[in-house]
């Protein structure tokens, strides 16, 4: 187990290095962001939580594209379902509506253009409530979805093990190498269920508008390699997906079919808050 761990930390520390992985191509603007969205049935929008100029992208291309739904990482079904479409642009009722301040995202003054861009829209939530969340990685994630469904999405599949390993030095990457090693696959499942919750709540919206559909979500869940759009694929292998990610200062983690870049924001060291804990 010792040497596994050594393996898994030499992959880590691979991964940190490797912050530039582009399979897709450069949106060297915003308008060519635009003209490479349009006609998808499917636009994913990912970002930076916390970068200011990915949540303004975002808003110029929600206005722009004009979807019928918008499917949010950062909220559930039920608080989707309390929005009212008609004031996505009074961001204190919203903020109010969706309990933000004790969400634990980025300040709710980020993503208002964002919320403001979409109204009109219908809303989806895609968030995972953590007592369910807990439930599912204690029983297995394909128990959230139930057998057929947790089947349509693959999510009852084992990821093949050169994939588990490169997830799991992944996780151990993210968090400053200081994580426990038997946390790693729990994490790494819990990746997995968000990413096919995302999926799921793109499909009921599809069912229920026909599309199009943009979907707010980091660039973890927008990549073309293993996120949303891969579980989105095995349910509807027909839809036109197009997923764009948002670099900072030119780099960016992941493939994507288009990468949009932009400065990058000050921010403290993550790790600090390990070492302080260690």
């Amino acid at each position: 187990m010792r040497k596994r761990f050594q393996t898994l930390k030499t992959l880590a520390s691979a991964a940190a290095l490797a912050v530039l992985c582009l399979s897709g191509a450069r949106a060297e603007d915003l308008r060519a962001a635009l003209e490479a969205l349009r006609g998808a049935d499917v636009a994913i929008l990912g970002e930076v939580h916390d970068n200011p100029h990915h949540h303004a992208n975002q808003a110029a291309l929600l206005q722009s594209l004009q979807p019928k739904a918008v499917v949010w990482e950062m909220i559930t079904a039920e608080q989707a379902s309390r929005l009212d479409a008609g004031r996505l642009d009074e961001a204190a009722y919203t903020a109010g509506q969706l309990d933000w301040a004790q969400s634990g995202w980025p300040d709710f003054s980020l993503y208002a253009p964002v919320f403001a861009a979409a109204k009109g829209a219908r809303q989806y939530g895609a968030l995972v409530p953590r007592a369910e969340a807990s439930k599912a990685l204690e029983h297995g994630v394909a128990s959230y979805f139930g057998a057929g469904p947790a089947a349509r999405f693959g999510l009852d599949r084992p990821l093949p093990g050169t994939e588990q390993a490169a997830r799991e030095a992944d996780q151990l990457a993210n968090h400053c190498n200081a994580m426990p090693e038997e946390m790693l696959p729990v994490l790494v499942d819990f990746q997995r269920l968000r990413d096919a919750a995302l999926a799921a709540a793109v499909d009921t919206a599809l069912e229920e508008t026909g599309g199009p559909v943009a979907v707010i979500t980091g660039n973890g869940h927008a990549r073309t390699d293993r996120g949303l759009p891969v579980y989105l694929a095995r349910a509807r292998p027909s839809l036109a997906v197009i997923s764009l990610g948002q670099g900072e200062g030119g780099s960016i983690s992941g493939a994507f079919d288009y990468v949009l870049d932009s400065a990058a924001v000050e921010r403290p060291d993550p790790c600090l808050a390990f070492k302080n804990s260690g």
